[in-house]
């Protein structure tokens, strides 16, 4: 199976907002000191320039329009929600009740019946349990092997289901910010592209998960890129490599990202690839996810 896609699904918010449910256990939230309808239609404005940018750059953007009841914040967040893996349509238990309402709207426009297999995993939210798409898991198509550090949203056995479901590998490990706290998504901290790996290594404090993560990338082909805590932080680990029209891979990071990363990073980066990086800093800010979270692959 190929590593990239030039097919996504992106969902136009309309009440885009600082979300108090996730707050709980996402640092990368920052509540914004601008009225609410100002933050929502500047949010609206970079979601539109990032689907023009990737249109102009021959990727096949899908956009869903959200809509207003019931409230969902985090909407312009689809990937973890479902993911798409050839005939096989996963649907994924979420840790808000707000971030559930998401995936049943979702419902409504993906035709589930063209799929052979769909599997239904949201029934583990009456026992509080979450797995949250690929943001908890950041996959390794190509050598069907997922990554994930656990935290309330990435729950072990929900994992362990998955991957027995789908024909996965799996591996598992810890992964910290600065101040000591649980990495919520695993596509914060790392990035697997069909040649390289971009991690924040120091963010696994356990020397032996850490070791073990990065031979593992090694052993699969793909160069390791780390990065610091800080640019992690910068959401320079929240990245998706996709192809366009042309068969060129694109890496997509946001404007943020990108100015975190030097120039040797950078230069390494792109030997392989060539860098999209929109401006989407409210989104990023006020929702804690960047440019990884925004595209759902189909």
């Amino acid at each position: 199976m190929s590593q990239t896609t030039n097919n996504v699904l992106m969902v136009r918010p309309v009440g885009f907002g600082f979300n108090e449910q996730t707050a709980v256990n996402n640092a990368f939230q920052r509540k914004s000191k601008e009225a609410a309808e100002t933050v929502a239609r500047r949010a609206l404005k970079e979601f539109d320039a990032f689907v023009a940018l990737l249109r102009e750059n021959g990727v096949e953007v899908t956009v869903v329009q959200d809509t207003p009841e019931p409230r969902t914040p985090d909407s312009i967040f689809p990937n973890n929600c479902f993911s798409v893996h050839g005939d096989t349509l996963v649907l994924y238990p979420m840790f808000a009740p707000n971030r559930q309402l998401e995936r049943d709207k979702l419902l409504r426009v993906i035709q589930t019946s063209k799929f052979r297999q769909v599997l239904h995993l949201y029934d583990f939210e009456e026992f509080g349990i979450a797995l949250e798409g690929t943001g908890s898991l950041v996959l390794d198509r190509e050598h069907r092997m997922a990554y994930a550090c656990l935290s309330p949203r990435t729950n072990l056995n929900t994992l362990k289901l998955w991957a027995s479901e789908l024909g996965y590998d799996y591996m598992v490990f810890h992964s910290q910010d600065e101040k000591g706290m649980p990495v919520y998504h695993t596509n914060v901290m790392m990035h697997v592209g069909s040649r390289q790996a971009v991690v924040c290594l120091n963010s696994i404090r356990d020397e032996a998960e850490r070791h073990e993560l990065k031979q593992r990338l090694e052993h699969d082909g793909k160069e390791v890129v780390p990065i610091t805590l800080s640019q992690m932080r910068h959401f320079a680990g929240n990245m998706l490599e996709l192809h366009n029209d042309r068969g060129e891979q694109l890496l997509v990071m946001s404007q943020t990202a990108r100015l975190s990363l030097t120039a040797e990073q950078l230069a390494t980066l792109s030997k392989h690839t060539r860098i999209i990086s929109p401006d989407i800093h409210t989104i990023e800010t006020v929702g804690g996810g960047s440019a990884r979270c925004m595209l759902a692959e189909l």
